[in-house]
C-alpha cells in the first residue's frame, strides 16, 4: 500500500506543477517569453486567499475568487509594465527583467507581510477517503487537486481550439505579424494570455498551500522552477505536454524522496530532465521547430 500511497501523492503534487506549468507554457507558446516571476504570482495568490479565508474567516470560495482576481490584475500589470516594452528586445533582456520582477515581488511581500511563516488553512479541510479497509488513505485536497488539474487542462484545450480568443492566441503563436495583418489585436491577446496564466497561478498557490500548509514570501520560488522544468519536460508550448510533464515530475520527486533520498530528490528530478532532453530535445510532446534563416 505504501507504493500506491506514494503514487497518489506524486500525482497530486504533479497536478499542482502541471497547473503552474500550463501558465508557463501558454505565455511562452504565445508571447515567446519566459515569465520567471510566475512562481511569485503563486505566492501573491496564496496570500490573498489566506487573508480572506483564514484571517477574516470569510467563505473559502470567496478567498479563491479574490486570489484569482488579484493575480489576474497582477499578471496584466506585469505584462504591461515589464514585458510589453521588451517585445522586440533580446531574450537576455527579457530574462533579466523577469528575474528582477521575481525578486521585486518577493521583497515587496516581505515588506508587507514579513518573512515569518503563516499557517495556511486547507480550502477543503482535513477530510480523507479510506480504501482497502483503511489501509490506504487519500486526502480530500489530493482528490480536489487532481480533479482541478484535469478540468483546467480540458478547459484550456477547448478554449484554445474552439473560441475566437483561443484561435487568436494560436495565430499569434504561429506568427504575430501575420496575425496583426489579419486584424487580430496582438497586444490584447498577449495580455489575455498573461491574465489566464496568472489566474491559474492563483489556483495553484491555493492548492499548494492547502497541501503543504506553510506560507511565506519565498513559497512560490521552488515550485515555480520545478513547474518550468515540467513545462520543458513535457514540451513547452504544449498544453497536454505541460500536464504530462507536471505529473511525471511530481511522481519522480515523491518516489525519489521515498526510495532514494529526501536530500537528493530535487537532483534526481533535474537529472531525469537532462536525460529526456538529450534523447528528445523538444520534450515529450513538443514539436521540433526549424527556424528559417
Amino acid at each position: 500500500m505504501s507504493f500506491l500511497s506514494h503514487l497518489i501523492s506524486g500525482i497530486s503534487l504533479g497536478s499542482i506543477y502541471a497547473i503552474i506549468a500550463l501558465g508557463y507554457t501558454m505565455v511562452y507558446g504565445i508571447a515567446k517569453m519566459l515569465n520567471f516571476a510566475h512562481g511569485d504570482v503563486i505566492m501573491v495568490g496564496a496570500y490573498a486567499c489566506f487573508f480572506i479565508a483564514s484571517r477574516y474567516e470569510l467563505p473559502v470560495v470567496l478567498g479563491v475568487l479574490v486570489a484569482m482576481l488579484v493575480c489576474t490584475l497582477l499578471g496584466v500589470i506585469i505584462e504591461r509594465l515589464a514585458y510589453k516594452p521588451l517585445r522586440s528586445a533580446s531574450s537576455l533582456a527579457v530574462l533579466i527583467t523577469a528575474i528582477g520582477m521575481s525578486y521585486f515581488l518577493q521583497n515587496a511581500a516581505q515588506l508587507m507581510w514579513t518573512s515569518n511563516p503563516k499557517v495556511f488553512r486547507s480550502v477543503v479541510g482535513d477530510k480523507s477517503l479510506k480504501l482497502f479497509g483503511g489501509q490506504l488513505s487519500i486526502s480530500a485536497i489530493a482528490i480536489v487537486t487532481v480533479a482541478t488539474c484535469i478540468v483546467i487542462m480540458l478547459g484550456l484545450t477547448w478554449f484554445t481550439g474552439r473560441t475566437k480568443m483561443g484561435k487568436a492566441m494560436r495565430a499569434c503563436s504561429e506568427d504575430k505579424g501575420a496575425a496583426q495583418l489579419m486584424g487580430i489585436n496582438v497586444n490584447a491577446t498577449i495580455s489575455m494570455t498573461f491574465a489566464i496564466g496568472s489566474a491559474l497561478a492563483a489556483i495553484a498557490g491555493v492548492l499548494l498551500c492547502s497541501m503543504y500548509p506553510t506560507l511565506m514570501p519565498t513559497t512560490g520560488s521552488m515550485p515555480g522552477i520545478k513547474a518550468f522544468t515540467a513545462a520543458v519536460f513535457g514540451g513547452i508550448g504544449s498544453i497536454p505536454g505541460a500536464m504530462l510533464g507536471g505529473i511525471l515530475l511530481g511522481i519522480i520527486e515523491i518516489f525519489g524522496k521515498a526510495y532514494v533520498s529526501t536530500q537528493l530528490s530535487d537532483a534526481i528530478v533535474f537529472v531525469v530532465l537532462i536525460v529526456i532532453l538529450l534523447v528528445k530535445p523538444a520534450g515529450l510532446l513538443g514539436k521540433q521547430v526549424q527556424e528559417k534563416v
